[in-house]
């Protein structure tokens, strides 16, 4: 049975809302929502379904959902709103700002490497305790102590979960906070965005239950830096239990959001910057972060990938709409947001019951372009 649909959906979208219950009706999902927004404006916010696999929590307009590497989007933004303070330079070294990671030969590294994934630190090849994730320090000393997994700026390889690490140290040596306390006091909270990295135990109680898939992705080759990514026993936090997960920040990994809170604020990337009449980033420095860096096969992922400063680019995959200049992040199990500057047009996706695809999950294609259709 398809469950009651909720939300906002105007009549010129009335393909996504029934692409929307579609999805439930052939069983893809246990609960979702899906939001755009258009010219700076909330114009489609549906939701329906179960918030846990017992089906008896309604997912509602309170319900959060865990993100995975849509977050990166965000962390992508952060980044990016250094560059434009003008505290921060993409193509100057990382070892400016952070001195360690001049080790083993990675002095020459630069920001945009690291945010493209470009340096070679895709995961630990050796052994490590899955827990030491949860302790920022030695995951980061142990990152500048490495050696890149390939030659840096030969090929991308995608990172995970230590692109967070990567990214979040470099923010917070520039800034001085954490990635987790500056969206909430420069983003979350002024505009008022239920988004999350690191939530607070008074949330906990809205994360929707998720409902794992039954196989594995397809990684494609396996080959070193694969390995290091995603299939080894310590390549993800373990051994500290649900709650912790949620509490700690990772930027690359554990965002926890609603999807109109995701879409309104990538949505300013379609919409020169403007989040509910201010700036949050210039013109200039969108069309600078969303800037192609590094454009072939992937080492980690099975794709040819297109990568700007932290974000895909949809002119390789194609998973959000026709767009060239379209950009965004995908996360694991199907959640993802997206900004179409050439259009205006921007939006996100959040599930609890999660897929197998590493990008363009069906459920939300289907949405996208349906909404697309309805420009």
């Amino acid at each position: 049975m398809t469950p009651e649909i909720h939300g906002l959906c105007p009549e010129r979208f009335a393909d996504v809302r029934s692409a929307f219950e579609d999805n439930f009706a052939t069983g893809q999902e246990l609960g979702a929502r899906f939001s755009l927004v258009q010219g700076g404006e909330l114009v489609v916010d549906l939701w329906a379904g179960f918030a846990d696999r017992q089906r008896t929590k309604p997912f509602d307009e309170r319900t959060l959902t865990p993100v995975f590497s849509t977050t990166k989007a965000v962390a992508a933004l952060l980044i990016a709103r250094l560059v434009d303070a003008g505290k921060l330079d993409y193509a100057q070294r990382v070892a400016d700002v952070w001195p360690q990671f001049a080790q083993a030969g990675k002095q020459d590294i630069t920001i945009e490497q690291v945010m493209s994934h470009q340096e070679g630190l895709s995961g630990f090849p050796d052994e490590i305790e899955p827990s030491l994730w949860f302790d920022w320090d030695a995951v980061c000393a142990k990152l500048a102590a490495m050696a890149p997994l390939w030659p840096p700026r030969s090929a991308s390889g995608y990172h995970p979960i230590t692109f967070g690490y990567l990214a979040g140290e470099i923010f917070r040596r520039v800034d001085g906070r954490t990635m987790g306390t500056a969206l909430r006091e420069d983003l979350a909270g002024p505009f008022d965005l239920d988004l999350w990295i690191g939530l607070p135990d008074a949330e906990h109680g809205r994360v929707a239950d998720l409902q794992r898939p039954n196989g594995l992705p397809n990684f494609g080759e396996i080959n070193a830096a694969t390995k290091a990514a995603f299939l080894t026993p310590w390549s993800s936090p373990a051994g500290r239990g649900q709650a912790e997960w949620r509490r700690i920040e990772i930027p690359s990994a554990n965002g926890h959001a609603t999807a109109p809170a995701l879409a309104r604020l990538i949505g300013a990337l379609a919409n020169d910057g403007w989040l509910d009449g201010e700036t949050i980033l210039s013109p200039a420095l969108i069309a600078e972060a969303s800037r192609e860096r590094i454009h072939g096969q992937d080492l980690v992922l099975p794709f040819v990938m297109s990568w700007g400063a932290g974000f895909m680019r949809n002119s390789a995959v194609k998973v959000w709409g026709p767009g060239e200049q379209t950009f965004g992040h995908s996360g694991w199990g199907g959640s993802c947001a997206f900004a179409d500057p050439e259009t205006g047009l921007a939006g996100a996706y959040v599930m609890n019951k999660q897929s197998t695809d590493l990008i363009g999950d069906a459920r939300a294609k289907r949405l996208i372009e349906a909404a697309y259709a309805a420009l």
